[in-house]
């Protein structure tokens, strides 16, 4: 296992020091070397498993998963992230909780955390809401390991919130790393991130704002494209500015899918609702207002309707550089005449592109098992190290 020496000295090579015992809520709140580290030790862990290595560095201890939306593939990359390292997993289920009953978030948090070493949280619904709920837990389980109430703090890891869905634009970077042999030759690349019609109306922002937050640290040609009236946060487009100005890298906007599909290298359409609208879902849902929700939805959902042209054919996949692009999407995708009648690709361009579809998001579980690991290990190398020396077979059969 002489690769295991590649990874240790990469990240040999990185300043990491201000991972251990940290929180992941936002990518643009690490640093670049901070987010190189993760893909290593993605990588490292990944490699270790496909030898048939275990990786458990838990002898016991949970990992708390809260799923305030529904979810296929999160729910499942970070059950896995968690048994790869030898974590169980106990969902918290708000119904059957205390918290209807009054139980302040503050005492939830630490009531479930006595032996936790993760929290995984997915809260992705309500603008303002989501990751400011996520840092309140955070806050909450670190005064409990402060006050002795919490033998060990457990690590937040944003599952997805109303800003930005960080283990999915990691995976897809990651996906995308490995597709061009690396990161040397992504400078220049083009990316278009571009809405796409949907049947339905409220798909979270995260998504694109996660694309445009990441991927723009990379020196590659950025451009997102949508409708007229289906902006995304206004700051998430400043940190996207300023990512692309530090990279050397472009950063564009439009309100044409065809400009942005033109010459890509890579394309993510994706449907998303209106910032402003979901801004105006949350205080609705905020003062009770149901008839107010009913009519919002009536109100989008006939939005939509005016955009189905924002479709991914393979017209418009004939427009990228060699017709050639690779073709990007979190699941599950709207598919034209598959899962409903119109939507945001056509079958056959999602039929093509279905394996490389499968293997981007089978990256997600080792990118969460690389977050729990930078949190929790002090010193990563010795660790992987010692994981390859110590060489446990994973499966004895």
């Amino acid at each position: 296992m002489a690769y295991i020496g590649n990874y240790i000295r990469k990240l040999d090579a990185l300043n990491i020091s201000g991972l251990y015992g940290s929180d992941f809520f936002l990518t643009w709140e690490k640093t670049f070397d901070e987010i190189m580290a993760f893909y290593t030790v993605a990588d490292a862990l990944r490699s270790l498993r496909e030898d048939n290595v275990s990786t458990k560095i838990f002898d016991s201890g949970l990992g708390i998963s809260l799923f305030r939306d529904n979810s296929t593939r999160t729910r499942f990359s970070f059950g896995s992230a968690c048994n790869l390292l030898g974590l169980e997993v106990q969902d918290l289920d708000e119904g059957k909780s205390q918290i209807a009953h009054g139980e302040t978030v503050r005492e939830t948090a630490n009531m479930v955390s006595f032996m936790a070493d993760v929290i995984g949280i997915r809260d992705d619904m309500y603008i303002g809401k989501g990751n400011a709920y996520m840092r309140e837990v955070a806050k909450a389980v670190r005064e409990g390991f402060l006050d002795g109430n919490l033998e060990q703090c457990p690590t937040l890891v944003n599952l997805q919130c109303d800003i930005d869905h960080p283990t999915q634009a990691m995976a897809d970077m990651n996906h995308i790393i490995r597709h061009f042999g690396g990161i040397e030759n992504l400078k220049g690349k083009k990316i278009a991130m571009t809405w796409a019609y949907s049947p339905s109306y409220g798909k979270p922002l995260s998504v694109p704002q996660g694309v445009i937050g990441l991927m723009t640290r990379f020196g590659m040609e950025v451009s997102l494209a949508h409708p007229e009236g289906y902006e995304v946060m206004p700051e998430v487009i400043e940190v996207a500015k300023r990512n692309a100005a530090a990279s050397g890298g472009v950063f564009t906007q439009s309100n044409s899918m065809e400009e942005a599909f033109k010459n890509a290298d890579i394309v993510y359409p994706k449907s998303w609702a209106p910032f402003k609208a979901m801004e105006k879902r949350t205080n609705l849902y905020g003062a009770g207002d149901m008839d107010g929700i009913k009519a919002l939805e009536k109100e989008l959902l006939a939005q939509n309707a005016n955009h189905k042209k924002w479709e991914c054919t393979e017209n418009l996949m004939k427009t990228t550089r060699e017709g050639k692009a690779l073709y990007l999407h979190c699941l599950p995708a709207d598919i034209t005449g598959v899962s409903c009648k119109e939507g945001e690709v056509a079958a056959s361009v999602f039929d093509r592109y279905r394996v490389p579809l499968y293997k981007e998001a089978s990256h997600k579980p080792y990118i969460i098992a690389a977050m729990i690991f930078l949190s929790k290990v002090k010193h990563p190398q010795k660790t992987l190290a010692e994981l390859a020396s110590r060489g446990k077979p994973r499966f004895f059969g």
